[in-house]
Protein backbone atom coordinates (compact mmCIF):
# COMPACT_ATOMS: atom_id res chain seq x y z
CA UNK A 1 0.00 0.00 0.00
CA UNK A 2 2.95 2.67 0.13
CA UNK A 3 3.88 1.89 -3.20
CA UNK A 4 1.18 4.33 -4.70
CA UNK A 5 2.16 6.73 -2.76
CA UNK A 6 5.84 6.43 -3.81
CA UNK A 7 5.07 6.66 -7.04
CA UNK A 8 2.74 9.88 -6.46
CA UNK A 9 5.14 11.57 -4.35
CA UNK A 10 7.97 10.73 -7.03
CA UNK A 11 5.35 12.48 -9.54
CA UNK A 12 4.93 15.40 -7.93
CA UNK A 13 8.04 16.14 -6.77
CA UNK A 14 9.30 15.60 -10.67
CA UNK A 15 6.19 18.41 -11.25
CA UNK A 16 7.59 20.57 -9.17
CA UNK A 17 11.51 20.22 -10.15
CA UNK A 18 10.13 21.08 -13.62
CA UNK A 19 8.01 23.80 -12.26
CA UNK A 20 10.98 24.97 -10.83
CA UNK A 21 13.22 24.66 -14.33
CA UNK A 22 10.42 26.23 -16.06
CA UNK A 23 10.62 29.18 -13.96
CA UNK A 24 14.13 29.56 -14.43
CA UNK A 25 13.85 29.36 -17.76
CA UNK A 26 11.21 32.01 -17.78
CA UNK A 27 13.33 34.46 -15.37
CA UNK A 28 16.30 34.29 -17.91
CA UNK A 29 14.81 36.66 -20.38
CA UNK A 30 13.74 38.47 -17.72
CA UNK A 31 17.12 39.10 -15.66
CA UNK A 32 18.80 39.31 -19.43
CA UNK A 33 16.30 42.03 -20.29
CA UNK A 34 16.29 44.40 -16.94
CA UNK A 35 20.80 43.69 -17.76
CA UNK A 36 19.84 45.57 -20.74
CA UNK A 37 17.85 48.23 -19.41
CA UNK A 38 20.42 49.27 -17.02
CA UNK A 39 22.96 49.21 -19.73
CA UNK A 40 21.00 51.02 -22.00
CA UNK A 41 20.34 53.44 -18.95
CA UNK A 42 24.14 53.97 -18.88
CA UNK A 43 24.52 54.59 -22.34
CA UNK A 44 21.80 56.91 -22.15
CA UNK A 45 22.86 59.13 -19.20
CA UNK A 46 26.85 59.16 -20.69
CA UNK A 47 25.18 60.70 -24.13
CA UNK A 48 23.05 63.11 -22.34
CA UNK A 49 26.12 64.03 -20.03
CA UNK A 50 28.32 64.32 -23.10
CA UNK A 51 25.71 66.22 -24.67
CA UNK A 52 25.34 68.76 -22.02
CA UNK A 53 29.51 68.98 -22.18
CA UNK A 54 29.03 69.75 -25.50
CA UNK A 55 26.47 71.94 -25.34
CA UNK A 56 28.27 74.20 -22.63
CA UNK A 57 31.48 74.42 -24.69
CA UNK A 58 28.87 75.82 -27.38
CA UNK A 59 27.41 78.15 -25.49
CA UNK A 60 31.28 79.24 -24.12
CA UNK A 61 31.76 79.75 -27.79
CA UNK A 62 28.98 81.82 -28.63
CA UNK A 63 29.34 84.26 -25.44
CA UNK A 64 32.74 84.60 -25.95
CA UNK A 65 31.94 85.44 -30.02
CA UNK A 66 28.97 88.11 -29.29
CA UNK A 67 30.98 89.25 -26.25
CA UNK A 68 34.11 90.10 -28.51
CA UNK A 69 32.69 91.19 -31.68
CA UNK A 70 32.32 95.37 -30.33
CA UNK A 71 36.48 94.62 -29.33
CA UNK A 72 37.52 93.41 -33.53
CA UNK A 73 38.44 95.53 -35.92
CA UNK A 74 39.36 94.84 -39.30
CA UNK A 75 42.60 97.50 -40.86
CA UNK A 76 42.68 98.41 -44.43
CA UNK A 77 45.53 100.00 -45.71
CA UNK A 78 46.40 101.74 -48.72
CA UNK A 79 49.93 103.06 -50.09
CA UNK A 80 50.50 105.43 -52.68
CA UNK A 81 53.38 104.32 -54.78
CA UNK A 82 53.19 107.59 -57.47
CA UNK A 83 54.22 109.26 -53.96
CA UNK A 84 56.09 106.52 -53.37
CA UNK A 85 58.51 107.09 -56.64
CA UNK A 86 58.27 110.81 -56.68
CA UNK A 87 60.41 110.75 -53.11
CA UNK A 88 63.29 109.00 -54.77
CA UNK A 89 66.47 111.51 -55.71
CA UNK A 90 66.51 112.63 -59.20
CA UNK A 91 69.46 110.25 -59.80
CA UNK A 92 67.85 106.74 -58.90
CA UNK A 93 64.51 108.00 -60.54
CA UNK A 94 66.24 108.23 -64.21
CA UNK A 95 67.54 104.44 -63.52
CA UNK A 96 63.70 103.60 -63.67
CA UNK A 97 62.64 100.84 -66.16
CA UNK A 98 61.52 102.66 -69.66
CA UNK A 99 57.70 103.59 -69.65
CA UNK A 100 57.30 103.22 -65.56
CA UNK A 101 57.66 106.80 -65.22
CA UNK A 102 54.69 106.75 -68.04
CA UNK A 103 52.77 104.78 -65.86
CA UNK A 104 53.55 106.01 -61.96
CA UNK A 105 53.36 110.03 -63.07
CA UNK A 106 56.51 112.04 -62.97
CA UNK A 107 54.87 115.07 -61.32
CA UNK A 108 54.84 117.61 -64.42
CA UNK A 109 52.18 117.33 -66.34
CA UNK A 110 49.28 119.55 -66.77
CA UNK A 111 45.68 119.30 -67.06
CA UNK A 112 44.08 116.19 -66.38
CA UNK A 113 44.62 113.64 -63.39
CA UNK A 114 47.30 111.66 -63.06
CA UNK A 115 46.92 107.93 -62.10
CA UNK A 116 47.59 106.94 -59.08
CA UNK A 117 48.23 102.93 -58.19
CA UNK A 118 47.58 102.16 -54.88
CA UNK A 119 48.49 99.30 -53.29
CA UNK A 120 46.23 97.95 -50.50
CA UNK A 121 46.29 95.96 -47.74
CA UNK A 122 43.95 93.72 -45.02
CA UNK A 123 44.45 93.43 -41.83
CA UNK A 124 42.75 92.76 -38.08
CA UNK A 125 42.82 94.92 -35.06
CA UNK A 126 41.42 94.94 -30.88
CA UNK A 127 40.39 97.77 -29.07
CA UNK A 128 42.31 97.71 -25.41
CA UNK A 129 41.35 101.32 -24.76
CA UNK A 130 37.93 102.72 -24.72
CA UNK A 131 39.42 106.16 -25.72
CA UNK A 132 40.15 104.52 -29.28
CA UNK A 133 43.88 102.45 -29.20
CA UNK A 134 43.98 99.67 -31.09
CA UNK A 135 46.96 96.85 -30.91
CA UNK A 136 47.89 95.58 -33.96
CA UNK A 137 50.58 93.57 -35.99
CA UNK A 138 53.62 96.11 -37.42
CA UNK A 139 53.60 94.21 -41.48
CA UNK A 140 49.74 95.19 -41.30
CA UNK A 141 50.59 99.03 -40.92
CA UNK A 142 54.13 98.94 -42.04
CA UNK A 143 54.55 101.32 -44.67
CA UNK A 144 50.89 102.70 -45.13
CA UNK A 145 50.35 106.02 -45.71
CA UNK A 146 46.41 105.84 -45.09
CA UNK A 147 45.00 103.16 -42.09
CA UNK A 148 41.23 103.10 -42.36
CA UNK A 149 39.70 101.21 -39.24
CA UNK A 150 36.00 99.91 -39.67
CA UNK A 151 34.31 98.98 -36.50
CA UNK A 152 32.10 96.08 -35.74
CA UNK A 153 29.11 99.03 -36.22
CA UNK A 154 30.06 99.20 -39.84
CA UNK A 155 31.33 102.91 -38.91
CA UNK A 156 34.80 103.69 -40.77
CA UNK A 157 37.77 105.46 -39.42
CA UNK A 158 41.12 107.01 -40.57
CA UNK A 159 43.46 106.02 -37.71
CA UNK A 160 46.26 107.09 -36.53
CA UNK A 161 49.41 105.45 -36.34
CA UNK A 162 50.84 106.08 -32.55
CA UNK A 163 53.88 103.77 -32.91
CA UNK A 164 55.14 100.98 -33.78
CA UNK A 165 57.54 98.29 -33.44
CA UNK A 166 59.36 95.98 -35.50
CA UNK A 167 61.07 93.92 -32.97
CA UNK A 168 57.92 92.57 -31.99
CA UNK A 169 56.04 93.05 -34.96
CA UNK A 170 53.74 95.27 -33.43
CA UNK A 171 51.82 98.79 -33.98
CA UNK A 172 49.41 100.60 -31.90
CA UNK A 173 46.78 103.09 -33.77
CA UNK A 174 44.57 105.55 -32.15
CA UNK A 175 41.17 105.95 -33.48
CA UNK A 176 38.87 109.95 -32.79
CA UNK A 177 36.49 108.26 -30.70
CA UNK A 178 35.58 107.59 -26.59
CA UNK A 179 33.20 105.00 -26.76
CA UNK A 180 34.59 102.15 -27.75
CA UNK A 181 34.19 98.22 -25.68
CA UNK A 182 37.89 97.22 -24.82
CA UNK A 183 39.06 93.64 -24.58
CA UNK A 184 40.39 92.63 -21.23
CA UNK A 185 43.76 91.19 -20.62
CA UNK A 186 44.19 87.70 -19.85
CA UNK A 187 47.34 85.96 -19.01
CA UNK A 188 49.61 84.27 -21.21
CA UNK A 189 51.82 82.54 -18.83
CA UNK A 190 48.68 80.52 -17.02
CA UNK A 191 47.15 79.18 -20.31
CA UNK A 192 48.75 75.81 -21.21
CA UNK A 193 48.90 73.75 -23.87
CA UNK A 194 45.31 72.05 -24.61
CA UNK A 195 43.51 75.13 -23.21
CA UNK A 196 40.35 76.09 -25.79
CA UNK A 197 40.83 79.73 -27.44
CA UNK A 198 39.16 81.57 -30.55
CA UNK A 199 40.58 83.43 -32.95
CA UNK A 200 38.99 86.62 -34.53
CA UNK A 201 39.06 88.77 -37.23
CA UNK A 202 38.72 89.27 -41.09
CA UNK A 203 40.68 86.73 -42.93
CA UNK A 204 40.45 86.78 -47.02
CA UNK A 205 38.23 90.12 -45.93
CA UNK A 206 35.64 88.43 -44.05
CA UNK A 207 35.07 90.70 -41.22
CA UNK A 208 34.51 88.93 -37.63
CA UNK A 209 34.83 85.69 -38.79
CA UNK A 210 35.76 83.28 -34.99
CA UNK A 211 37.60 79.89 -35.23
CA UNK A 212 38.38 77.47 -32.13
CA UNK A 213 40.77 75.57 -31.40
CA UNK A 214 43.75 74.91 -28.70
CA UNK A 215 46.90 75.84 -27.48
CA UNK A 216 48.94 73.56 -29.60
CA UNK A 217 52.22 75.06 -27.51
CA UNK A 218 54.39 77.55 -26.10
CA UNK A 219 57.66 79.80 -26.03
CA UNK A 220 58.09 79.22 -29.51
CA UNK A 221 60.84 80.69 -31.74
CA UNK A 222 60.37 81.31 -34.99
CA UNK A 223 63.15 83.87 -36.40
CA UNK A 224 60.37 85.56 -38.62
CA UNK A 225 60.08 88.86 -36.85
CA UNK A 226 62.60 91.36 -37.43
CA UNK A 227 64.63 89.59 -40.02
CA UNK A 228 64.89 86.99 -37.13
CA UNK A 229 66.36 89.76 -34.85
CA UNK A 230 63.17 90.13 -33.02
CA UNK A 231 61.40 89.12 -29.93
CA UNK A 232 60.01 86.24 -30.67
CA UNK A 233 57.98 83.86 -27.56
CA UNK A 234 54.93 82.70 -29.58
CA UNK A 235 52.09 81.27 -28.94
CA UNK A 236 51.15 78.18 -31.11
CA UNK A 237 47.39 77.52 -31.80
CA UNK A 238 45.48 74.75 -33.52
CA UNK A 239 42.78 77.85 -34.66
CA UNK A 240 42.77 79.03 -38.04
CA UNK A 241 44.71 81.93 -38.83
CA UNK A 242 44.44 82.73 -42.27
CA UNK A 243 45.63 85.98 -44.06
CA UNK A 244 43.72 88.87 -42.90
CA UNK A 245 43.91 87.60 -39.28
CA UNK A 246 47.04 89.28 -38.92
CA UNK A 247 46.79 91.84 -35.85
CA UNK A 248 43.26 90.22 -34.30
CA UNK A 249 42.97 88.53 -31.12
CA UNK A 250 43.36 85.12 -29.87
CA UNK A 251 41.28 85.06 -26.80
CA UNK A 252 40.42 82.36 -23.80
CA UNK A 253 36.95 81.19 -22.94
CA UNK A 254 36.49 84.20 -20.46
CA UNK A 255 36.77 86.51 -23.56
CA UNK A 256 40.13 88.06 -22.02
CA UNK A 257 43.20 88.21 -24.73
CA UNK A 258 46.17 85.91 -24.63
CA UNK A 259 47.75 87.04 -27.81
CA UNK A 260 47.97 89.26 -31.04
CA UNK A 261 47.22 86.84 -33.91
CA UNK A 262 50.43 86.71 -36.19
CA UNK A 263 51.84 84.33 -38.56
CA UNK A 264 50.87 80.40 -39.74
CA UNK A 265 53.57 77.90 -40.36
CA UNK A 266 52.02 76.64 -44.66
CA UNK A 267 53.51 75.91 -47.61
CA UNK A 268 50.37 76.76 -48.85
CA UNK A 269 49.80 80.12 -47.88
CA UNK A 270 46.97 79.21 -45.76
CA UNK A 271 45.87 77.25 -42.55
CA UNK A 272 47.51 74.45 -41.80
CA UNK A 273 46.54 73.90 -38.19
CA UNK A 274 49.59 75.66 -37.05
CA UNK A 275 49.34 79.34 -36.07
CA UNK A 276 51.40 81.84 -34.04
CA UNK A 277 50.34 84.74 -31.79
CA UNK A 278 52.37 86.93 -29.64
CA UNK A 279 51.47 86.34 -26.33
CA UNK A 280 50.03 89.23 -24.08
CA UNK A 281 53.18 89.08 -21.77
CA UNK A 282 55.38 90.46 -24.60
CA UNK A 283 52.95 92.89 -25.82
CA UNK A 284 51.45 94.64 -23.34
CA UNK A 285 54.75 96.35 -22.07
CA UNK A 286 55.29 97.23 -26.03
CA UNK A 287 51.66 99.03 -25.95
CA UNK A 288 52.24 100.76 -22.54
CA UNK A 289 55.39 102.05 -23.41
CA UNK A 290 54.10 102.91 -26.93
CA UNK A 291 51.06 105.29 -25.20
CA UNK A 292 53.10 106.91 -22.66
CA UNK A 293 55.85 107.52 -24.33
CA UNK A 294 55.00 107.45 -27.88
CA UNK A 295 58.21 104.55 -28.70
CA UNK A 296 59.34 101.57 -27.27
CA UNK A 297 61.49 101.89 -24.41
CA UNK A 298 63.38 98.74 -23.28
CA UNK A 299 65.67 97.44 -20.23
CA UNK A 300 69.18 96.78 -20.90
CA UNK A 301 70.67 93.94 -18.67
CA UNK A 302 74.59 94.69 -20.56
CA UNK A 303 75.32 90.63 -21.17
CA UNK A 304 75.56 87.83 -23.44
CA UNK A 305 73.34 85.12 -22.65
CA UNK A 306 73.12 81.55 -24.42
CA UNK A 307 71.16 78.48 -24.26
CA UNK A 308 71.65 75.90 -21.68
CA UNK A 309 72.16 72.80 -24.13
CA UNK A 310 73.75 69.07 -23.03
CA UNK A 311 76.97 70.46 -25.41
CA UNK A 312 77.17 74.02 -23.02
CA UNK A 313 76.70 71.62 -20.04
CA UNK A 314 79.56 69.58 -20.85
CA UNK A 315 81.71 72.54 -22.14
CA UNK A 316 81.53 74.61 -19.16
CA UNK A 317 81.00 71.64 -16.40
CA UNK A 318 77.55 73.16 -15.22
CA UNK A 319 75.72 72.19 -12.47
CA UNK A 320 72.34 72.42 -13.96
CA UNK A 321 70.45 71.26 -16.83
CA UNK A 322 68.44 73.99 -17.92
CA UNK A 323 68.05 78.01 -17.82
CA UNK A 324 70.03 80.69 -19.53
CA UNK A 325 73.87 80.60 -19.34
CA UNK A 326 75.55 84.24 -18.76
CA UNK A 327 78.61 84.32 -21.62
CA UNK A 328 79.85 87.41 -20.75
CA UNK A 329 78.93 90.95 -18.92
CA UNK A 330 80.11 95.02 -20.05
CA UNK A 331 81.95 96.64 -17.78
CA UNK A 332 80.09 99.22 -16.11
CA UNK A 333 76.29 98.07 -17.31
CA UNK A 334 73.83 96.47 -14.93
CA UNK A 335 74.64 93.03 -15.04
CA UNK A 336 78.03 94.05 -14.35
CA UNK A 337 77.19 96.39 -11.83
CA UNK A 338 75.04 93.37 -10.44
CA UNK A 339 77.80 91.14 -10.00
CA UNK A 340 76.96 88.72 -12.70
CA UNK A 341 79.68 86.57 -14.02
CA UNK A 342 80.42 84.79 -17.13
CA UNK A 343 79.32 80.99 -16.38
CA UNK A 344 76.30 81.98 -13.62
CA UNK A 345 73.36 80.51 -15.17
CA UNK A 346 69.86 82.49 -14.60
CA UNK A 347 67.48 80.09 -13.13
CA UNK A 348 63.81 82.76 -12.29
CA UNK A 349 63.44 86.91 -13.36
CA UNK A 350 60.82 88.05 -10.54
CA UNK A 351 60.12 84.00 -9.68
CA UNK A 352 59.25 83.25 -13.57
CA UNK A 353 61.29 80.02 -14.91
CA UNK A 354 63.99 80.95 -17.17
CA UNK A 355 63.99 78.15 -19.83
CA UNK A 356 66.04 79.39 -22.56
CA UNK A 357 68.02 82.50 -23.16
CA UNK A 358 65.07 83.45 -25.38
CA UNK A 359 62.85 83.54 -22.06
CA UNK A 360 65.55 85.82 -20.43
CA UNK A 361 66.12 88.38 -22.98
CA UNK A 362 62.54 88.71 -23.69
CA UNK A 363 61.80 89.40 -19.81
CA UNK A 364 64.37 91.80 -19.57
CA UNK A 365 63.32 93.87 -22.99
CA UNK A 366 59.76 94.16 -21.65
CA UNK A 367 60.85 95.51 -18.48
CA UNK A 368 61.20 99.70 -18.28
CA UNK A 369 65.00 101.57 -18.50
CA UNK A 370 65.52 102.25 -13.81
CA UNK A 371 63.45 98.59 -12.92
CA UNK A 372 64.54 96.36 -10.52
CA UNK A 373 64.67 92.34 -11.54
CA UNK A 374 65.17 89.42 -8.90
CA UNK A 375 67.25 87.12 -10.28
CA UNK A 376 68.17 83.44 -9.14
CA UNK A 377 71.15 82.27 -10.47
CA UNK A 378 73.32 79.20 -10.17
CA UNK A 379 76.67 79.99 -9.67
CA UNK A 380 79.12 76.38 -9.14
CA UNK A 381 76.21 74.70 -7.87
CA UNK A 382 75.16 77.51 -5.91
CA UNK A 383 71.69 79.11 -6.26
CA UNK A 384 71.91 82.87 -5.22
CA UNK A 385 69.64 86.06 -5.37
CA UNK A 386 70.60 89.03 -7.03
CA UNK A 387 68.99 92.13 -7.73
CA UNK A 388 69.81 93.83 -11.53
CA UNK A 389 69.23 97.90 -12.14
CA UNK A 390 67.89 97.61 -15.74
CA UNK A 391 69.50 100.64 -18.05
CA UNK A 392 67.95 101.78 -21.36
CA UNK A 393 68.71 99.86 -24.03
CA UNK A 394 69.56 102.03 -27.65
CA UNK A 395 71.47 101.45 -30.79
CA UNK A 396 74.95 102.79 -29.08
CA UNK A 397 74.36 100.60 -25.62
CA UNK A 398 73.95 97.39 -27.55
CA UNK A 399 76.94 98.76 -30.04
CA UNK A 400 79.07 97.68 -26.75
CA UNK A 401 78.76 94.23 -28.03
CA UNK A 402 80.70 94.52 -30.93
CA UNK A 403 83.45 95.60 -29.94
CA UNK A 404 86.55 93.14 -30.06
CA UNK A 405 84.77 91.25 -32.82
CA UNK A 406 86.16 89.19 -36.31
CA UNK A 407 84.94 92.36 -37.70
CA UNK A 408 87.58 94.43 -36.49
CA UNK A 409 85.72 97.65 -36.27
CA UNK A 410 83.01 98.90 -34.58
CA UNK A 411 79.42 99.34 -36.08
CA UNK A 412 76.42 100.90 -35.47
CA UNK A 413 72.59 101.26 -36.63
CA UNK A 414 71.91 104.44 -38.34
CA UNK A 415 70.36 107.16 -36.10
CA UNK A 416 69.15 110.62 -36.86
CA UNK A 417 71.82 111.16 -34.62
CA UNK A 418 74.64 109.49 -35.86
CA UNK A 419 73.63 110.21 -39.55
CA UNK A 420 74.07 113.61 -38.78
CA UNK A 421 77.39 112.78 -37.23
CA UNK A 422 78.81 111.47 -39.96
CA UNK A 423 77.03 113.81 -42.60
CA UNK A 424 74.56 112.24 -43.82
CA UNK A 425 70.93 113.96 -44.26
CA UNK A 426 69.01 110.65 -46.01
CA UNK A 427 69.62 107.84 -44.07
CA UNK A 428 66.83 105.59 -42.86
CA UNK A 429 68.73 102.70 -42.07
CA UNK A 430 72.07 100.75 -42.29
CA UNK A 431 75.14 100.20 -40.30
CA UNK A 432 77.47 102.99 -39.55
CA UNK A 433 81.18 101.91 -38.99
CA UNK A 434 82.52 104.50 -36.75
CA UNK A 435 86.06 102.61 -36.27
CA UNK A 436 88.29 99.94 -37.56
CA UNK A 437 91.47 98.54 -36.44
CA UNK A 438 94.32 96.86 -38.43
CA UNK A 439 93.31 93.52 -38.36
CA UNK A 440 89.66 92.04 -38.87
CA UNK A 441 87.52 91.32 -41.65
CA UNK A 442 86.30 95.05 -41.79
CA UNK A 443 90.13 96.10 -42.94
CA UNK A 444 90.53 93.45 -45.36
CA UNK A 445 87.27 94.15 -47.01
CA UNK A 446 88.84 98.08 -47.38
CA UNK A 447 85.95 99.52 -44.87
CA UNK A 448 86.64 102.58 -43.53
CA UNK A 449 85.10 104.87 -40.30
CA UNK A 450 82.24 107.02 -41.47
CA UNK A 451 81.48 104.17 -44.06
CA UNK A 452 77.41 103.22 -44.21
CA UNK A 453 77.00 99.32 -45.38
CA UNK A 454 73.83 99.30 -46.55
CA UNK A 455 73.13 95.71 -47.79
CA UNK A 456 74.65 92.59 -47.67
CA UNK A 457 74.06 90.09 -49.94
CA UNK A 458 71.36 92.36 -51.94
CA UNK A 459 69.38 92.64 -48.89
CA UNK A 460 68.93 95.40 -46.60
CA UNK A 461 71.08 95.10 -42.77
CA UNK A 462 69.91 97.15 -40.21
CA UNK A 463 72.24 95.28 -37.19
CA UNK A 464 75.47 93.24 -36.83
CA UNK A 465 73.52 90.34 -36.14
CA UNK A 466 72.31 90.58 -39.92
CA UNK A 467 75.10 91.25 -40.84
CA UNK A 468 77.01 88.60 -38.95
CA UNK A 469 74.50 85.80 -40.43
CA UNK A 470 74.64 87.12 -43.93
CA UNK A 471 78.25 86.32 -44.19
CA UNK A 472 77.98 82.99 -42.67
CA UNK A 473 75.10 82.22 -45.31
CA UNK A 474 77.59 83.16 -48.26
CA UNK A 475 80.58 81.25 -46.69
CA UNK A 476 78.00 77.96 -46.41
CA UNK A 477 77.74 78.45 -50.13
CA UNK A 478 81.39 78.95 -50.69
CA UNK A 479 80.75 82.35 -51.77
CA UNK A 480 82.30 86.16 -51.09
CA UNK A 481 79.84 88.22 -50.15
CA UNK A 482 78.75 91.64 -51.85
CA UNK A 483 78.22 94.42 -50.09
CA UNK A 484 77.08 97.86 -50.91
CA UNK A 485 78.40 100.74 -49.27
CA UNK A 486 77.79 104.52 -48.71
CA UNK A 487 80.68 106.78 -48.71
CA UNK A 488 79.78 110.45 -48.52
CA UNK A 489 78.12 110.63 -51.95
CA UNK A 490 79.55 107.51 -53.31
CA UNK A 491 78.14 104.44 -53.37
CA UNK A 492 80.07 101.50 -53.93
CA UNK A 493 80.44 97.31 -54.34
CA UNK A 494 82.52 95.67 -51.70
CA UNK A 495 83.74 92.17 -51.14
CA UNK A 496 83.91 90.31 -47.93
CA UNK A 497 85.66 86.69 -47.46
Amino acid sequence: MQLPWKRISIVLASAWAATLLFGLMMSLPRAANSEAHADQQIRDRTSAESLNTAQDISSAFRSVSEVMRPSVVSISTQTDLNARVRQLPPNLRQQLPRGFEQYFGNGNRRGGAEPQPQQQGQGSGVIVRQDGYILTNNHVVAGADIVTVELNSGTKLEAEVVGTDPETDLAVLKIDRTDLQPVPFGDSEAIGVGDWVLAIGSPFGLDQTVTAGIISGKNRVQGIVDGGQGFEDFLQTDAAINPGNSGGPLVNLHGELVGINTAILSRSGTSAGIGFAIPVALARPVLDSIIENGEVRRGFLGAQVADVTPEVVTEFGLKVNKGALIRGVLEGQPAANADLQPGDVVLETDGRPVTTSARLVNYIASRSPGESVQMKINRHGQEMEVTVNLQLRTDKAMAMFNMGSPWGAELEPVTPDSARQYGYSDLESGLIVTSVSDQGIAAQAGLQAGDVIETAGGRPVKSVQQLTKALATAKQQEVPLQVVVRRGNTKMLLVIR
